[in-house]
C-alpha cells in the first residue's frame, strides 16, 4: 500500500475513535501509564500539530513551545478533526515526502517520519479504543505496513526508552496483537 494512503488511514481511524469518546470517558484510564483518555488524545493532537511545522521544514527551536500544554480546548473532538486535517494537508503537500524533517533525534527523512506518525496513530488509536470500549480492530493493511517498518526499529525504540519492552504473545496471535505487543502493550488490556 502507498505510504500516504497508509498514513491517511491511520489518521482517519484515530480521529474516528476520538468521535466515539463519551463525555464521561475523558478521564478514563488507558494502557499508557499515567495517561487518561484526554491526555492520550491531547498527545496525538499535539503530534499532528507538530507534524505540520516539521513537514514544512521548521526546526524544533523554530516551533518552540507552541504545542506544549492543552491542545484540545473545550471541544476535543473538533480539535482532533482540525489537527488531523491540517496534518494530512502537510503530509500530502507536493514535495513533503522528499524533505528532511528536523526531529529531536536528528535529521530524518520525511518518509521515515511518516512511518513514525503511522505507528503513533495506530497504536494510540488502539489505546483509545480499548480505553473507551470501542472496537479495537485496526486497518489490517496499515498494521502490516507498520509491523514491517517497526521490525527494523524496535531495538532502537526500546534502547532509547521510546517504547516499553515488548509483551509476549502466543505464536498464533494476530498481526495486530503482535504489533501492539511489540509496542509494549498487553493486547488483552482492559480498564
Amino acid at each position: 500500500m502507498d505510504l500516504l494512503e497508509t498514513y491517511r488511514r491511520s489518521v482517519a481511524e484515530f480521529t474516528e475513535r476520538v468521535q466515539l469518546v463519551d463525555p464521561g470517558q475523558w478521564s478514563a484510564p488507558t494502557p499508557c501509564p499515567d495517561w487518561d483518555v484526554r491526555t492520550l488524545v491531547n498527545h496525538v493532537v499535539g503530534e499532528d500539530r507538530w507534524s505540520v511545522a516539521l513537514l514544512a521544514g521548521r526546526t524544533i527551536a523554530e516551533v518552540g513551545d507552541r504545542y506544549d500544554g492543552d491542545q484540545l480546548g473545550a471541544d476535543p473532538v473538533e480539535a482532533a478533526r482540525d489537527a488531523a486535517a491540517q496534518a494530512e494537508l502537510a503530509a500530502t503537500h507536493p514535495g513533503a515526502r522528499e524533505r528532511t524533517v528536523h526531529l529531536s533525534a536528528g535529521d530524518t527523512p520525511a518518509e521515515e517520519y511518516l512511518h513514525q506518525l503511522i505507528a503513533e496513530h495506530l497504536v494510540h488509536g488502539w489505546d483509545l479504543a480499548v480505553a473507551i470500549g470501542a472496537d479495537p480492530k485496526l486497518d489490517a493493511d496499515a498494521v502490516a505496513e507498520c509491523a514491517r517498518w517497526f521490525a527494523g526499529q524496535v531495538d532502537d525504540y526500546q534502547r532509547n526508552g521510546l517504547v516499553r519492552t515488548g509483551v509476549g504473545v502466543p505464536a498464533a496471535a494476530s498481526e495486530q496483537d503482535r504489533l501492539i505487543a511489540a509496542f509494549g502493550r498487553d493486547p488483552d488490556w482492559v480498564p
